[in-house]
């Protein structure tokens, strides 16, 4: 079971712990314009950490895969590093379904490798096998909708985005809610299932999908 420092735990249980991951407060409403379903994929490019290098990475590398952005408000918090390390721990589980995921915030570079390298039961990230993307100027976070103008920070969206760059799936929620990586590979599933045998996808569990010859158990009462 994984432990954290006295000072990490210090700072979680403390009443002013400012994270962006507590439940979000009434303030005016804000209108977020985000890409339509079924559109191209806005373009971008930027600097990421992978493989604990620094690197410039962009949209149309990742052309003829699947892609996940997962925005992200804050390094160094306490429900961002545990989504993260979920997502990276079943990274096989994407690239058997020819996916790749890129992280995003709007911390620097440098915040993402400070992160990467903190040990995990000191709240850092510890082996990451994903991009973790810098969006320092905004660009990113605007262009998709999910970017907080007030905080300067990214709100938590999940985009899949097909092989053709065309954006399959939306997920926007407030800070304070995890996200499931089970659910986010039923619905890369269920958009394979549709790119490979149709244009519309049964209800059903992962396992169901797995096996088209299943399909017709759907019709069969």
């Amino acid at each position: 079971m994984t432990t954290f420092d006295p000072f990490l735990r210090g700072k979680v249980e403390s009443t002013d712990f400012c994270c962006g991951e507590q439940p979000q407060k009434p303030r005016e409403p804000e209108v977020h314009m985000v890409p339509a379903l079924s559109s191209p994929a806005p373009a971008w490019k930027g600097v990421a950490i992978i493989d604990l290098a620094v690197r410039d990475i962009s949209l149309t590398e990742y052309r003829g895969k699947y892609l996940i952005l997962i925005f992200y408000p804050y390094d160094f918090t306490f429900i961002c590093p545990t989504e993260m390390i979920q997502f990276n721990d079943r990274i096989e589980e994407f690239h058997k379904l020819d996916c790749e995921l890129v992280a995003i915030s709007t911390d620097s570079q440098y915040a993402h490798l400070a992160w990467i390298v903190t040990p995990r039961k000191q709240g850092g990230l510890g082996d990451m096998k994903i991009a973790v993307l810098s969006d320092k100027n905004h660009k990113i976070s605007r262009m998709y909708g999910v970017l907080d103008e007030r905080e300067g920070v990214s709100l938590k969206g999940l985009f899949i985005i097909d092989r053709d760059q065309r954006i399959r799936h939306i997920a926007i929620s407030e800070a304070a809610l995890a996200r499931s990586v089970d659910e986010t590979l039923r619905i890369l599933e269920a958009c394979k299932f549709v790119d490979e045998f149709g244009k519309t996808c049964p209800a059903g569990p992962r396992e169901r999908l797995a096996n088209s010859d299943k399909t017709a158990n759907y019709f069969s009462t």
